[in-house]
């Protein structure tokens, strides 16, 4: 078996094979791990964050963040592909075990390699909204992230010495070439075979290293540039596969949830419909005729979503410190927001101080210049600066301020 490792090994070597392209696109592959691993924190952050947590409200700060989020994420595809074919003959490693610290290296590259398979696909199924997995993507997807930094950072603590001498060589470096003949016993009629086998020249590489590195840079470009345009206005043209086109959708922008499937196009379009906003034990109302009453104010903020795309957009509604000021309720605590959805995830959900006070911060009742569309949460709304577009609140049923 040891012989017959030694002999794949042999016929897959290849001039990119080596450790020195083992180091440069790995570093290309960390780096857009740790890229998405940090836009990955801040969204999560942004929809579950902790009590003491403030966010800056700069309009196009998550479209920015998640927009790089989901780009490096699909550039991992190519990148780990490459990654994967140059260490290749590395699974044919004789003894396959040599102690401790290789068993740690190999667990932990094992590791690794599994899980961003995993979530990279994942995601990417998740920016199609489809999900044909038994488990909950939004928990699947955070617990992997950490499993994947972990297990690299092992991985590169065990390469260390490999990665510095290799960092910036222009010649490969030797490390892991497979054992020669006379270092590999035989023995009997199988060890024959084996010699045979391992005599037997090495087929002529058909790949050279600036053929592989062309290959993977391209690959990554075309991946990167087919698909960014959901979330850069600048790539828009070249979106083809990008599961969101920009303007393209009810008054041009796109939407995710529809009223259809949050069961909200009786109880959205109700002749006595009225926004309850509430504060310490006082409750006051306002129909949508009262909501337009009251002073208008005109911004320009993003739909930005966590599935990646984004667009910008004319809103047009009541400030809601001037909102919650015309219900006598304070404009500098949190805010807790609920839909006329009877379920799902993001039907209630939280607003911090720092948003609710936001000069940009909307009820919105207008959209592009004409009355909000059902589908974009008809007969009111939230539209805040730099927050996910799953906590711009639709279908508006009722504000409250918390205590």
């Amino acid at each position: 078996m040891r012989r017959l490792l030694n002999g794949m090994r042999r016929s897959s070597t290849s001039p990119v094979r080596d450790a020195r392209s083992a180091v440069v696109i790995g570093r290309l592959l960390g780096l857009a791990f740790l890229v998405c691993f940090a836009t990955g924190l801040y969204s999560h952050f942004l929809q579950d964050p902790l009590p003491w947590m403030r966010f800056a409200t700069w309009p196009q700060l998550y479209q920015v963040t998640q927009g790089i989020h989901i780009t490096a994420g699909i550039a991992c595809f190519p990148l780990l592909l490459g990654k994967l074919y140059v260490v290749y003959p590395q699974l044919f490693q004789t003894p396959a075990l040599k102690g401790p610290v290789h068993l740690l290296e190999r667990a932990s590259i094992a590791l690794f390699v599994g899980a961003s398979l995993v979530q990279i696909v994942i995601g990417l199924l998740n920016t199609y909204q489809w999900y044909p997995f038994p488990f909950n993507f939004k928990q699947v997807h955070w617990a992997l992230s950490f499993v994947i930094i972990g297990s690299l950072a092992i991985h590169i603590a065990v390469k260390l010495p490999i990665i510095a001498r290799n960092w910036s060589r222009a010649v490969p470096e030797a490390d892991d070439e497979p054992p020669t003949e006379s270092e590999v016993p035989t023995a009997g009629v199988t060890g024959r075979v084996m010699r045979w086998m391992d005599r037997t020249p090495a087929p002529e590489p058909t790949l050279s290293r600036r053929g592989f590195f062309t290959a993977v840079g391209l690959s990554t470009v075309a991946v990167v540039a087919l698909t960014a345009g959901q979330s850069f206005a600048a790539l828009k043209p070249l979106n083809l596969f990008g599961p969101r086109q920009k303007d393209i959708g009810p008054q041009g922008l796109p939407i995710n949830r529809t009223a259809e499937a949050a069961k909200v196009t009786e109880s959205a379009m109700a002749a006595d419909w009225v926004l309850t906003v509430m504060a310490a034990g006082t409750v006051a109302t306002f129909t949508r005729a009262e909501l337009l009453a009251l002073p208008q104010t005109q911004v320009d903020l993003p739909i930005a979503c966590v599935e990646g795309w984004s667009q910008m957009a004319t809103w047009k509604g009541v400030r809601m410190r001037d909102l919650l000021e015309a219900a006598s309720a304070p404009s500098d605590k949190r805010l807790i927001v609920n839909s006329l959805e009877e379920r799902g995830g993001y039907r209630t959900t939280e607003m911090g101080p720092e948003y609710v006070g936001d000069d940009l911060t909307l009820v919105a009742l207008e959209l592009n210049g004409g009355t909000l569309d059902i589908q974009h949460g008809y007969p009111a709304r939230v539209i805040a600066p730099g927050r996910p577009g799953v906590l711009q609140t639709k279908w508006l049923r009722s504000l409250e301020v918390a205590s």
